[in-house]
């Protein structure tokens, strides 16, 4: 297909998906940020609503547009043609979105030259490694870059048009913990939240998109069965620690390097990332032991057949999702978690620079005698390892501030905190 027809018909599909229903997103750009000749870059994985928030953006403004995820315009051989038939069909702009932009080969040149040029641009790309070391290393003008990942809880309620204004009546406390449940299942891709899509079809075949073109293709992989395999073996190991070697053994790769290396890629595609544990060790520090975690928990249950009994696994992936989404960054994910020599151990130590701000502990109790001593004894052990009083257990249902061996603990259901 020639390119003129490929942005006339690009031009279609965004006029049918700007009447579609919009669900805002708690992500902004700043007014003053989207004026300036700043280049804009909304970062996150595919189908996660990033063109959607962006044209929404620019909603008043004249802007032109152009989707690089469709294989005819990877081949153009003049960049400029572009801005011809980008001029012909959307006439005089004051915007230039560029959908992933990852897709088009030496897309930092013609950025660069665009910028130059004059044009506002705002960029869209759904590989972590374009807003780390591509973004970098390659543009020579400033940028702001915005993560949009699947809906958070908030937004999800948004998009089933409930609203939670009182903790204090049970019904509506009820209605929010049963729509919680359904976001744990089902995740929160947008078009599964709001079309009603059958979530672990749709997720599947998302997952396959994603690893052949973002994995498979960009990086000429020719192993491809192994790398589903790894795909699939990470999704369903989320929480857990995990470790090359036992991951080469088990799926009969080549080497940890590859186990590495594939890895990378799977976390650049955000399909899972990884928290690292926390450590005062500088020889830990250099080869640190990390946790696995899904991007979406509907991923997760896309693959399993254990909903109920995983119920506490799944409100931690949905922390780790939240707590990445709160600190806005994909790269340099300011969170660990604790373990120590003799196994105790905590989900989410909070960091604000080098100083430790929070200790979190998660778990799936409606009760305090519904909660393990553990959680609690490794809870204060943590606390005074690592010299932080700011102790928080999230729970399904128990909502309490209490004193234990003279430490405070707050204990806050997830619906909650989620909301917060």
């Amino acid at each position: 297909m020639e390119l003129r027809e490929v942005i006339i018909r690009q031009k279609h599909d965004l006029e049918v998906q700007r009447s579609s229903l919009f669900i805002e997103r708690d992500a902004k750009i700043d007014k003053n940020a989207l004026k300036s000749d700043i280049i804009k870059i909304i970062i996150g994985p595919r189908r996660a609503g990033k063109s959607a928030f962006i044209i929404r953006a620019t909603d008043n403004e004249n802007f032109g547009y152009i989707n690089f995820d469709d294989e005819s315009l990877v081949k153009i051989d003049d960049y400029n043609d572009i801005l011809k038939y980008e001029k012909e069909i959307f006439g005089d702009f004051k915007f230039l979105i560029l959908d992933e932009i990852q897709n088009l080969p030496r897309w930092e040149l013609f950025v660069n030259r665009l910028q130059r040029s004059g044009y506002n641009l705002l960029i869209t790309g759904s590989n972590s490694m374009l807003l780390s070391r591509e973004l970098s290393t390659h543009l020579t003008g400033r940028y702001l870059s915005t993560l949009i990942l699947p809906f958070s809880f908030k937004e999800f309620i948004r998009s089933k048009k409930i609203e939670h204004k009182n903790n204090e009546i049970a019904e509506e406390v009820g209605n929010t913990m049963r729509v919680l449940r359904e976001y744990l299942e089902k995740g929160g891709f947008p078009e599964v939240a709001i079309k009603g899509l059958d979530y672990k079809d749709y997720l599947k075949t998302l997952v396959s998109s994603v690893v052949l073109k973002d994995i498979l293709n960009r990086y000429k992989i020719r192993f491809s069965s192994k790398v589903y395999e790894l795909v699939i073996y990470l999704i369903e190991s989320f929480t857990h620690e995990i470790s090359f070697n036992s991951i080469k053994k088990t799926l009969k790769m080549s080497s940890v390097h590859t186990v590495e290396k594939y890895m990378e890629y799977i976390n650049e595609a955000f399909l899972t990332f990884r928290i690292y544990r926390f450590s005062f060790k500088s020889k830990e520090r250099i080869v640190p032991k990390s946790k696995i975690y899904a991007i979406d928990n509907g991923i997760i249950n896309a693959y399993s057949f254990r909903l109920t009994e995983n119920i506490g696994k799944l409100m931690e992936n949905a922390v780790a999702v939240e707590l990445m989404r709160r600190s806005n960054s994909f790269t340099e994910f300011n969170v660990n978690y604790w373990k120590d020599e003799q196994q105790r151990e905590v989900d989410f130590v909070i960091k604000n620079g080098l100083k430790i701000t929070q200790l979190i502990q998660v778990t799936y109790a409606s009760s305090k005698d519904a909660i393990k001593d553990r959680e609690i004894k490794n809870l204060l052990d943590a606390s005074t390892k690592l010299k932080c009083n700011n102790l928080l257990v999230i729970t399904w249902d128990y909502q309490k501030q209490e004193v234990i061996e003279g430490k405070k603990i707050d204990f806050m259901p997830l619906w909650k905190w989620l909301l917060i």
